[in-house]
C-alpha cells in the first residue's frame, strides 16, 4: 500500500503553484500506480485514466451518501465538512440531479435529456452567432482586451439564460450568483464562502420564483415552461424544478468560461496550432475536444462505492469515496501517447474523460461545444493577429476548477 498524502509535502491544491500547473503533482499520482488517500479531504484520489473511467462510467459508484450513511451518519459528515446550517443550499443545491442516484436522477435527468438533444442544440446556432458577433463588433476596435471577462464571460451564461428562459439583463447577476454557489464545492469551505454560498442561493431561489410565476402568467416557448409542464403533469415536484433549473444555469456558466479562457490561453501557447486552425478551419471540431481534454475545466468530482470494490489493484471497502482527477486522468500518457502534455488540436481519437461518465455524463456537452465552436471561429475570421498582451496569465485556485482568472490579448482586426 502506498503512503498516505502528506499534504504540506506532496500535493497542495489550494496553492498559487498547483494553479499554475498542476500537472507535475498529477503526474506524481499516476506514478503510485493506485489511488492515494488524501487526509485534508478524506478522500481517496484516483488519477490514472484507466481507474478514473471505471468509476465514472460504474453504477455501483455514486455521488449521495444516502445509499450507505444513516440520516444522522450524513448529518455529522456535513458538519464535519462544514457542510450544514445552510437551508436552501442543502434544498436545492445538496440536492440536485447532480447529487442524486438511481431512479431520482433517473427520471430528473429525463426530463433535461429531453432539452438538450443534439437536434436542439444544433438550432440554436443562428442565436448563438448573432448574440456573438454583435459582442465582437463591441470590442473590434479596441485592440486590447481581458478575453475571459470582455466576451468569455458574457456568451455561455446569456446563452443558457435564454434557452432557460431568462431575460439577457439578469444573465450578470446569474453569473454572480453561480460562482458563490459553486465555489463552496471546493475544499476551501471557510465560513465566509458557506454565508456567500446561502445567501446566493437563497436570492436564486426568489429570483426563479419569480421567473416561473411570470411563466405561469404567460408561458413561453422556452424550457422553463416545458420544464414546468413536466411538474404539472406529476414528473417532478416544486423543489426539483428549483433544483434543475439552478443547477442548468449554474452549470452553463463557469465551467465553459474557463475552458474558453484556457482553451484560448493553449493556442497562444502554441502559435502552431493556432495558425492550424486558421488554414483548415474544419477541425474545430477536435480542437475543442482537445481544449477540453488539456485543460479539464472540472479537474476533479467524487463518488462513493456502494459495494467492495477493486481499484488499481487494490480492494476497497464499500462506502470509500474516491476522488476522481479529470485533470490528471486526461493527460495519462497510457491513454493519450507520450504527447499527452502536448497540445493538438488534431488529436483523434480524443476520448478524454473532461464531461464525466456513465450516469452523470454532462447533458450540457453539446451547447457548451458550440458557444466554442462559434466564438473561435469567429474571432480567428475576425482578428487576422491574435497574442497575448501580459506575462503568463494567473490561474485559479482550486481542486475543483480550472482556468484563468483573467486573459489579457491584443489583436489586429482582420
Amino acid at each position: 500500500m502506498t503512503a498516505p498524502l502528506q499534504a504540506d509535502m506532496d500535493f497542495q491544491p489550494l496553492s498559487t503553484a498547483f494553479a499554475q500547473n498542476p500537472y507535475p503533482a498529477y503526474a506524481a499520482l499516476r506514478a503510485r500506480g493506485e489511488p492515494v488517500y488524501f487526509a485534508d479531504f478524506d478522500i481517496w484520489l484516483v488519477s490514472r485514466f484507466e481507474d478514473v473511467a471505471a468509476i465514472a462510467r460504474d453504477n455501483a459508484m455514486v455521488r449521495s451518501a444516502e445509499f450507505f450513511m444513516s440520516p444522522e451518519e450524513i448529518e455529522a459528515q456535513q458538519r464535519a465538512q462544514n457542510w450544514h446550517d445552510m437551508p436552501h443550499h442543502s434544498r436545492f443545491v445538496q440536492f440536485s440531479m447532480l447529487d442524486s442516484d438511481g431512479a431520482v436522477h433517473d427520471r430528473l435527468r429525463k426530463q433535461v435529456f429531453r432539452e438538450f438533444t443534439p437536434a436542439f442544440i444544433a438550432r440554436q446556432r443562428g442565436m448563438i452567432q448573432d448574440f456573438v458577433d454583435r459582442l465582437v463588433d463591441g470590442l473590434i476596435d479596441r485592440g486590447e482586451i481581458d478575453f475571459v471577462e470582455d466576451l468569455a464571460a458574457h456568451v455561455p451564461g446569456h446563452i443558457i439564460g435564454r434557452v432557460l428562459g431568462v431575460p439577457d439583463e439578469d444573465c450578470p447577476q446569474l453569473r454572480v450568483w453561480s460562482e458563490n454557489v459553486v465555489r463552496f464545492f471546493d475544499i476551501d469551505r471557510s465560513d465566509a464562502r458557506k454565508a456567500a454560498a446561502e445567501k446566493a442561493t437563497t436570492e436564486f431561489y426568489h429570483y426563479l420564483l419569480k421567473l416561473m410565476a411570470a411563466r405561469r402568467a404567460a408561458p413561453e416557448d422556452d424550457m422553463i415552461t416545458r420544464l414546468m409542464a413536466a411538474q404539472d403533469a406529476g414528473h417532478l415536484n416544486e423543489d426539483e424544478l428549483v433544483s434543475t433549473c439552478m443547477l442548468i444555469l449554474m452549470a452553463g456558466h463557469g465551467s465553459t468560461i474557463d475552458v474558453l479562457g484556457s482553451g484560448m490561453h493553449a493556442l497562444l501557447r502554441y502559435p502552431d496550432q493556432m495558425q492550424r486552425l486558421r488554414q483548415e478551419p474544419g477541425v474545430i471540431q477536435t480542437a475543442i475536444q482537445e481544449m477540453f481534454r488539456f485543460e479539464s475545466p472540472l479537474p476533479f468530482f467524487h463518488r462513493y462505492a456502494t459495494a467492495d470494490c477493486r481499484i488499481g489493484g487494490r480492494p476497497f471497502a464499500r462506502g470509500t469515496k474516491f476522488g476522481l482527477l479529470y485533470g490528471a486522468a486526461n493527460r495519462d500518457p497510457d491513454a493519450f501517447g507520450p504527447d499527452a502534455d502536448t497540445f493538438n488540436i488534431a488529436r483523434n481519437p480524443n476520448r478524454h474523460l473532461a464531461f464525466g461518465g456513465g450516469a452523470h455524463f454532462c447533458l450540457g456537452n453539446h451547447l457548451a461545444r458550440l458557444d466554442m465552436e462559434v466564438i473561435f471561429t469567429t474571432l480567428l475570421k475576425r482578428m487576422e493577429t491574435i497574442s497575448l498582451a501580459e506575462a503568463e496569465p494567473q490561474y485559479k485556485t482550486g481542486l475543483s476548477v480550472r482556468g484563468p482568472r483573467a486573459l489579457k490579448i491584443a489583436f489586429k482586426p482582420a
